[in-house]
């Protein structure tokens, strides 16, 4: 019966909750560029104002960086408490010219919606709200209490939100913890996430001289610094892919037979490849894609540049080059003392002349869920039961910074789930969002609601 009224309750609003959905959408809550801060905090208040109008309990709690939307429905004595983790901002659009529409102008294309955040996460954080609601009307909203947390900061490393977390520590206590912002193993095949990879972001400076040099009255004689970086970034990989960083390994623990036998191996590498338009390698020897991302950690180069980039040539030699690093990490991992360790590698590495900066942006420690609790149990089936296929659990390659600290504050397991697909170009341009699975995700999360209320209650 409780399907029928859900499936009801949605058609009662679907139009409604597009318009909605739409306008959530329009705001351009960038919080990496400064330039958006009033933006970022314009998506905030619009959403307070909606959360409030709809009957919830809505705080608007400041931080150093941009704010936190925290809402609640109702109180009731002892009653499990469920809090859900989203996040109202969203990536960078560039470049903008291979965007198809206005990113911040969604456009519905055969059943999709194309817009920066239709999917991560603007979109699955407001399907999950539609879903208390839904709880709150169907249900009477007395049987849980539910807790909305929804962050500016997600995109840009989380440091304002850690602060608030600590501060409000009573406020945040929950039995459950879900966070609404991951994908499926691919189409038609849902899974709940209990793990996710930490992270650390950082930038490098590599600096032969004063100034620029004309290569013509210096080339053959002066240092360049990209050449400087290129000998250094080619010993970082043995030949079997390992990174030889002294210490990047020693504090890996290796995957339990537990582990592997509950996880399975649950990667489509063709339905990846297909969607990137390129070949999967697996870098690091001896370890299947599943494995390589879920599992190990790795050191990417993300950004590189220095010397003169625009219209035309100009011949110099550049006086310095930069380098963006990032690093996933696995548990156990510290982000300080990895950027330490690769910070001085490259100092040990660099000749005579060349002076090696790092500056450590921000780092995330990951995070894993007790494999195969009750929680994650009811909300597996409910996802099982509105796609009609099991649900199957893993461990991201992904990191989401905030999610290790809210469990810990909360005092409950963190479960991350979500309806995405590794297609929708999330962080990229012309990011979508089929309404279908949107839809579906309402579905999904508001069966979990009321499995956890027949459960728990």
């Amino acid at each position: 019966m409780y399907k029928e009224k859900y499936a009801a309750w949605y058609t009662q609003h679907r139009e409604a909750i597009y318009r909605d959905y739409f306008q959530f959408l329009r705001f351009p809550s960038i919080s990496t560029l400064p330039e958006h801060v009033q933006d970022v905090r314009k998506a905030a208040a619009w959403l307070c104002d909606y959360l409030n109008k709809k009957g919830l309990a809505v705080e608007l709690w400041e931080t150093p960086g941009h704010p936190v939307v925290f809402a609640q429905t109702p109180f009731v004595s002892g009653a499990p408490t469920v809090l859900i983790y989203g996040h109202y901002d969203v990536q960078p659009v560039d470049p903008l010219e291979l965007w198809h529409t206005d990113p911040f102008d969604p456009v519905v294309k055969d059943g999709a919606v194309f817009a920066r955040g239709a999917l991560d996460n603007k979109g699955q954080c407001f399907y999950a709200i539609q879903a208390v609601l839904a709880y709150m009307d169907v249900c009477k909203g007395a049987h849980l209490n539910i807790k909305l947390f929804i962050e500016g900061e997600e995109e840009s490393g989380s440091e304002g939100t850690e602060h608030i977390v600590l501060r409000k520590k009573e406020a945040l206590q929950a039995d459950h913890l879900w966070v609404v912002d991951m994908n499926m193993l691919g189409e038609g095949k849902p899974a709940l996430t209990l793990g996710v990879r930490g992270l650390v972001t950082m930038d490098l400076c590599c600096r032969t001289g004063l100034s620029d040099k004309h290569s013509g009255m210096y080339g053959g004689i002066a240092r360049n610094p990209h050449r400087e970086l290129t000998h250094i970034l080619a010993g970082i990989w043995d030949e079997k892919g390992r990174i030889v960083i002294p210490g990047f390994y020693d504090d890996v623990l290796p995957m339990t037979d537990e582990d592997s036998a509950f996880l399975k191996q649950h990667f489509d590498s063709s339905a990846y490849e297909a969607s990137l338009g390129e070949q999967l390698s697996s870098l690091e020897a001896g370890y299947t894609h599943f494995e390589a991302v879920g599992t190990r950690p790795c050191l990417e180069i993300n950004g590189w540049h220095g010397g003169y980039m625009g219209a035309g040539f100009k011949t110099v030699i550049p006086k310095e080059a930069h380098l963006k690093l990032s690093c996933r990490l696995v548990p156990e991992q510290n982000p300080q003392r990895i950027a330490e360790n690769i910070e001085a590698f490259f100092k040990q590495r660099a000749p005579s002349g060349v002076d090696i900066s790092l500056t450590m942006l921000h780092g995330a420690v990951a995070y894993r869920a007790p494999l195969g609790n009750k929680s994650a149990q009811l909300v597996a089936a409910a996802f099982a039961e509105v796609f009609s296929a099991p649900c199957s659990y893993l461990f991201s390659g992904g990191s989401i910074p905030i999610v290790t600290l809210l469990a810990k504050v909360s005092g409950a397991d963190a479960l991350l789930m979500g309806v995405g697909l590794a297609s929708d170009c999330i962080h990229a341009p012309n990011e979508h969002f089929h309404l279908e699975r949107f839809d579906k995700g309402f579905l999904s999360i508001a069966y979990a609601l009321f499995q956890l209320k027949s459960e728990f209650c």
